[in-house]
């Protein structure tokens, strides 16, 4: 088995990093435009192995993508990442030229691939990747809900004081501002949340999920690496090892939800396939209109790109 993982930076390094701790695959493949960049990260990664005890190859190129041939999986991480002050639509022209030309390497030497995309923003990302490489909707998907989720039930589980392993949620909808978290599908071991914690206080989880990209560039200066790695690991270890996990992805809706030709996350079975099934909730009045929110946001991005013409 073999992934590839393009952009050494900090969430394309931690992503490889994961991926070769947890022996996802027999090999990762860490690709970068910079010179010895991915070198150096993926010999650093292969030099711990005898520490922490695995087996996985990390081999490390720059800008060669016949090192990628024959990927089973290929994650996407390349692109400018945000700066204090800058939204995300500010990244769409520049990063949609380098996911474009990305894409168009993976797809000549990995036909068959699997694609996971986390440039940002995310969303019209993920468009600008599944247009490019052809492939069916199924084989192209954004890593965002996993993240997103993962930073509501950290912040739930230290609301609560519980452990963060026994909270189970959801959210719908474009990355950033207008995601949808959803309440009614938020459990603590089985139990609503709703019996757990107030109203105010869980509506001020929800808000500060919405902004918790945005706070952690406050904080560093820079985007976050750490969860966004371990979420794109996630999802390349539930296609690898054919899991069919139920998480959150950001794909293309041709009718789910009463929505198409839109990138929004959504739940979905990840198997050997790619996508194996997209789940449709049952949502309240409430809920759909959230979502028409963030599909409309979303579609307003993806409409600059095709301005654009990338």
């Amino acid at each position: 088995m073999k992934i590839t993982v393009v952009g050494a930076g900090n969430v394309g390094a931690t992503c490889a990093d994961v991926l070769a701790y947890r022996e996802i695959a027999n090999e990762i493949v860490l690709i970068d435009i910079k010179e010895g960049l991915a070198e150096g990260k993926s010999l650093d990664i292969w030099q711990k192995a005898p520490i922490n005890l695995y087996d996985s190859r990390t081999i490390g190129s720059t800008n060669d993508y016949s090192r990628t041939a024959k990927s089973d999986v290929v994650v996407i991480t390349s692109g400018l990442p945000r700066k204090p002050g800058m939204s995300r639509d500010d990244l769409i022209g520049t990063n949609a030229g380098i996911v474009k030309g990305v894409t168009e390497n993976i797809v000549k030497h990995s036909p068959n691939a699997i694609v996971i995309v986390v440039s940002n923003p995310l969303d019209v990302m993920t468009y600008q990747a599944h247009i490019t490489s052809k492939l069916p909707r199924t084989k192209v998907m954004g890593m965002a809900g996993i993240l997103d989720t993962a930073r509501y039930r950290a912040f739930l589980a230290e609301a609560l004081n519980v452990s963060p392993k026994d909270i189970q949620a959801m959210i719908l909808g474009g990355h950033g501002d207008t995601m949808v978290p959803l309440p009614r599908y938020t459990t603590v071991a089985g139990i609503p949340v709703t019996e757990l914690i107030d109203k105010q206080k869980l509506d001020a989880i929800i808000e500060r999920t919405k902004v918790g990209g945005g706070e952690l560039v406050k904080l560093m200066g820079t985007s976050a690496w750490y969860a966004p790695g371990s979420a794109a690991a996630q999802m390349v270890e539930s296609i690898v090892r054919d899991q069919r996990r139920v998480l959150p992805a950001c794909v293309q809706l041709d009718g789910e939800y009463g929505i198409k030709n839109c990138y929004l996350g959504v739940p979905v079975i990840l198997g050997k396939n790619g996508v194996e099934k997209i789940i449709e909730l049952d949502l309240n009045s409430e809920e759909k209109a959230l979502l028409e929110t963030s599909r409309v946001h979303v579609k307003e991005v993806m409409e600059v790109l095709d301005k654009l013409g990338k």
